[in-house]
């Protein structure tokens, strides 16, 4: 396997060898369950379709509780499946924190940005406003600005930075450190933040 889902807990802080304070996120990476496994021979690709979290019966659609049934197990929330993956693993096993990571490793954190609503362009993009605010500036500090012209192109193209929502998008941090394993409790202490709020889904892949 090349990764796992998880949940994020939040953030702590270890110390190194050199009494550096390091701080970083703590993930709960309870036992995923096989849910399909997919071969160059019946499908053209390999992949490993892994569940996390348990979710309700009525929540579920008859589709999905079929999907479940067939791998002997209950609804589960999230599914995500991870392509090119290789494992000994069969339909309805579990894969387990310490058989996928170890300290050292290197790996790459998905999840979906905290959402901060509409905003404007000085948090959403980091305008900078004015600057030294002289003459004719009144109340312009975190203005955007002009916006274009009026006769031609008498349009605003697509992609110009402007106020709007903020967050809420799918992003994936790379090169995290794995700094702790511990097993005994599914958890994993990744170095540095991760994207999304407290509770929120995160895919840790090598």
């Amino acid at each position: 396997m090349n990764g796992l889902i998880g949940k994020k807990i939040g953030m702590s802080s270890l110390y190194d060898e050199q009494g550096k304070n390091i701080a970083c996120t703590v993930i709960e990476m309870n036992p995923n369950v096989v849910t399909q496994v997919k071969s160059e021979d019946t499908d053209g690709y390999n992949s490993i379709q892994l569940a996390y979290g348990e979710a309700k019966a009525k929540n579920t659609s008859n589709a999905l509780k079929g999907h479940f049934e067939k791998a002997g197990t209950g609804p589960k929330m999230k599914l995500i499946e991870f392509k090119d993956a290789i494992t000994d693993k069969s339909l309805g096993d579990t894969v387990r924190v310490e058989e996928v990571f170890i300290e050292g490793d290197l790996v790459d954190a998905t999840g979906i940005s905290k959402g901060k609503g509409f905003q404007g362009v000085v948090k959403r993009h980091g305008f900078r406003g004015v600057g030294d605010a002289t003459h004719g500036q009144h109340n312009r500090l975190r203005a955007p600005g002009s916006i274009g012209a009026a006769s031609y192109p008498a349009k605003v193209f697509k992609g110009m930075r402007m106020a709007g929502r903020t967050g809420t998008d799918r992003v994936k941090i790379q090169n995290l450190e794995v700094l702790k394993v511990f097993p005994e409790k599914n958890l994993l202490v990744i170095k540095g933040a991760v994207p999304g709020h407290k509770g929120s889904f995160i895919i840790i892949e090598k």
